[in-house]
């Protein structure tokens, strides 16, 4: 009695953990849609294996697959872990910011809940309710999405922001889930049984998510459904042969046409080959604009191969790929026309998820993914040709098609924490269906008639026990001070914002929240400056210099934390810039060290050359100041606010002719800059010459 309560409770929370993946987020909160996933992953995940591990303490019996593919997802995390390891800032590749995607904790998760899936679900009937329960969360996500399109602000419910707010990530992200949801109906109405008003439903829902799909315009996903849909035809179409040559009167028999197939496939065919021709009418018409960016696959591969040969056997570290690629990107980036601004962007993914994890584990994680793919792919085509032999085992062929679909799609695009969880998941179920069916396929545990293995199998589930309790409340605390955090960003009093912060790192102290501080006391320190210092106590001069070192301190924590962050030197480089302009000893020095740092992480950035540069020119060192402005421009002979700089460091030599033809140049690459074209004006007729805004 006791073994089928907590069995059912665990294969409850596993279940919903599934089907509000792409659903849930914590309205009107400080916490954002992605973190909220991690929430209801962690808390799920435990409370399943806490409910698991107490009825196996009451029937005295464990069984799991017998798989192959678990080892090598155990390898997969083993990977992350030994990479993790061999960094000197390892806490930034065990559990990041906020359970960052690509950390260790992240994908001990996702080994867990592909795992507890493939225990849990592994009879038809709970893979067939977990199969339907995906339909209707598909059919929710869908309709709100249309709904927000139309109505944004009533239905951002505090979290979702604008029309492309969404609840499972991503815009792109939603549309490779719409893909999934259609995917999922496409599969119920070919291969299971259902009456005619279910299809009816079904193929509406279809359509509903190619609507969405046509909204968000990602050609990926038509592409991975038009495939997708033309292999379920084929495969359809070849069933049906079948039977017709089973039938002992095949004269009479028809062949199926598996209409709802072939009519996905010729619409996926339209959009892809019409390009934006069709592809934009949607979006123009709803007013949505796509402006995700990420790096091209060839330049994540140059990356990866640059990785390779500094660090090939544990890579740059998980998590780390924004490191990798501030070091190796390629000098294209900053002159490519199609990512306007990507040479300063600190990208924390690659054009995919999985090639990401190719450069953060190197060889070792490579070699494990490979294993873990290659076993997945043999076992799923040898259900489906299973399938085609012996009968219908549709709920194993579709689970391994819409993990395959996802995982897919995570090669070609970092959509973020649900459709990498969701592939897991479902790949988790196909494992535990797959074994099922299998005469040696499990593996069965008995231990309360022997003693010695009683003692160590309960040992062992009391361990998994404290340790999933441990972890969990660890998580949820690290999760409290993600709220502080936000409320730290968004005060609009200096207070505030200084109470906020210091309670998100009591909580848990990372590089993110740490350069914060530094900004938050920065702020406060301009403050107090700014009032009237001519009648300054020395209480006052005491709480001047209190801030100081607090922003100092901050900013040199963060470096402390990780020091292969570019953005942590950026930081402390920042506030001693700005100490540098009051006067503060050796500040400038400090801040040209900082930002010489942050350079030779970054080498390829031009803004931190061009942020020398002011540093040196507000610093009096005007020929200091023309030579990082000249660094910055053959990094980016483009660069509008190098231009501006030169001009006004020649200006202040007295050079108006050098200023206006420095100015010149700026204004020919933006011809209707009305704040240069001024300028340039200025310095023709020999006037005040205002600064114009840079870019």
């Amino acid at each position: 009695m006791r073994t089928n309560i907590f069995d059912k409770v665990s294969f409850l929370s596993i279940f919903l953990v599934i089907i509000l993946l792409p659903l849930f987020f914590l309205p009107w909160s400080n916490i954002s849609v992605e973190v909220s996933k991690g929430l209801l992953l962690v808390a799920g995940l435990a409370v399943s294996i806490i409910s698991w591990g107490l009825a196996r303490f009451f029937d005295g019996t464990i069984v799991f697959p017998r798989s192959r593919m678990l080892a090598a997802g155990g390898g997969i995390v083993l990977a992350f872990l030994l990479s993790a390891l061999f960094l000197k800032s390892k806490q930034v590749s065990l559990f990041g910011t906020i359970f960052d995607i690509g950390t260790f904790w992240f994908m001990l998760a996702g080994f867990l809940l592909m795992l507890m899936s493939s225990i849990i679900f592994r009879d038809q009937k709970k893979a067939k309710i977990v199969l339907f329960g995906a339909i209707l969360s598909g059919a929710v996500v869908m309709i709100f999405q249309i709904f927000h399109l139309f109505a944004p602000e009533f239905l951002s419910l505090g979290v979702l922001s604008g029309k492309t707010g969404n609840l499972v990530g991503s815009w792109n992200a939603l549309g490779i889930f719409a893909g999934l949801s259609a995917l999922t109906s496409l599969l119920v109405v070919e291969f299971f049984s259902t009456t005619k008003i279910e299809k009816l439903v079904l193929q509406i829902l279809a359509v509903i998510s190619m609507v969405v799909i046509a909204a968000v315009n990602y050609p990926l996903v038509w592409k991975l459904l038009g495939i997708s849909a033309l292999i379920i035809f084929v495969y359809k179409v070849s069933l049906s042969s079948k039977e017709k040559v089973n039938e002992a009167d095949s004269a009479a028999q028809k062949v199926y046409f598996p209409v709802f197939s072939f009519a996905i496939i010729l619409v996926s065919l339209l959009f892809i080959m019409s390009g934006t021709f069709i592809g934009s009418f949607l979006p123009d018409r709803l007013g949505v604009q796509n402006n995700e960016v990420s790096p091209l696959f060839g330049a994540t591969m140059g990356v990866t191969g640059s990785v390779l040969k500094e660090n090939p056997v544990f890579g740059v570290g998980p998590n780390k790929f924004n490191a990798a690629w501030a070091m190796y990107k390629p000098l294209s980036v900053n002159t490519d026309p199609n990512c306007y601004g990507c040479w300063d962007i600190s990208f924390s993914s690659g054009s995919g998820l999985l090639p990401t994890f190719a450069a953060t584990t190197g060889i070792l994680g490579i070699i494990a993914l490979l294993v873990f793919f290659i076993l997945f792919i043999l076992s799923g085509v040898r259900s489906i040709f299973s399938s085609i032999r012996h009968g219908a085992d549709w709920e194993t062929m579709a689970f391994f098609v819409l993990s395959f679909y996802l995982f897919v799609a995570a090669f070609f695009y970092s959509g973020g924490a649900v459709i990498f969880l969701l592939a897991l998941a479902f790949a988790g179920a196909f494992i535990g269906l797959s074994s099922s069916t299998n005469p040696r396929g499990e593996v069965s545990i008995s231990y309360l008639n022997d003693h010695r293995r009683s003692f160590f199998s309960i040992l062992f589930l009391v361990l998994i026990l404290i340790a999933t309790a441990a972890l969990t409340f660890t998580y949820l605390e690290r999760l409290v001070s993600v709220s502080y955090f936000s409320k730290a960003v968004t005060a609009t009093e200096i207070p505030e914002a200084e109470v906020s912060i210091g309670r998100a790192l009591a909580l848990h102290q990372n590089d993110l929240y740490l350069r914060t501080f530094a900004q938050i006391y920065l702020l406060k320190l301009e403050s107090l400056v700014s009032k009237d210092q001519t009648s300054a106590t020395d209480e006052d001069k005491a709480l001047l210099q209190s801030n100081l070192d607090r922003a100092v301190s901050g900013a040199g924590a963060a470096v402390a934390y990780d020091e292969t962050n570019y953005l942590n030197h950026l930081a402390l480089a920042s506030v001693y810039q700005r100490l540098s302009a009051y006067g503060v000893k050796d500040a400038y020095d400090k801040a040209i060290e900082a930002y010489t740092k942050a350079s030779t992480l970054n080498p390829n950035n031009p803004g931190i050359k061009l942020a020398m540069a002011t540093a040196s020119f507000n610093a009096k060192k005007n020929e200091e100041a023309r030579n990082y402005a000249n660094a910055a421009l053959v990094l980016k002979p483009d660069y509008i606010d190098a231009y501006i700089v030169l001009s006004q460091i020649a200006k202040s030599e007295g050079k108006n002719a050098l200023a206006l033809e420095h100015a010149q140049k700026a204004l020919a690459l933006a011809p209707a800059n009305a704040e240069l074209i001024k300028y340039v004006d200025s310095l023709k007729g020999g006037g005040p010459a205002p600064a114009p805004t840079t870019q």
